[in-house]
């Protein structure tokens, strides 16, 4: 079977749209390495705060761990949101890559391709659940602490 110019142009045409999924998918990958770093360097700070003080007593050693707790559940679902993200971007480039192929082999691959995308998509859709249930622990955290900075605050 030879391939045509016109075949390989309508099949780039069919490209663009799951490579721009692919390039989004990407960029969020980046903010999410992102905000998994931030929380691995908080998690390492906070560590570091329970360990200074061998055998003493810290005031604040329950709030680190309990901060140092809900670090780790925020790594959790970052990880679990990277690792559906990542997914998302290797079923995309089986889209584009099935796509290629059917078109320069002639196979009938359209619900290979079909299922290939369907799959990314629900990836997708389950890393920003993950990304979500994140954002919420962050900020119920940060809520937390803002209202015991506000406890101490007060006159005794």
């Amino acid at each position: 079977m030879s391939l045509q110019l016109g075949d390989v142009g309508h099949t780039i045409q069919l490209a663009i749209a799951p490579v721009f999924l692919l390039t989004g998918v990407g960029t969020k990958l980046s903010v999410l390495t992102s905000r998994l770093a931030r929380i691995i360097d908080r998690a390492r700070a906070v560590e570091q705060l329970l360990r200074t003080e061998e055998g003493k007593r810290i005031e604040l050693e329950a709030e680190l761990e309990e901060e140092l707790d809900e670090l780790y559940q925020r790594s959790h679902l970052i990880n679990r949101a990277i690792t559906l993200s990542t997914t998302t971007g290797l079923l995309i480039c089986l889209v584009i890559a099935a796509l290629f192929l059917g078109d320069a082999t002639g196979l009938t691959l359209d619900k290979l391709i079909a299922a290939l995308f369907v799959g990314g998509i629900l990836s997708l859709i389950g890393s920003f659940i993950y990304f979500m249930r994140e954002i919420f622990v962050a900020t119920l955290t940060l809520s937390r602490q803002h209202q015991r900075d506000k406890i101490r605050r007060l006159p005794r």
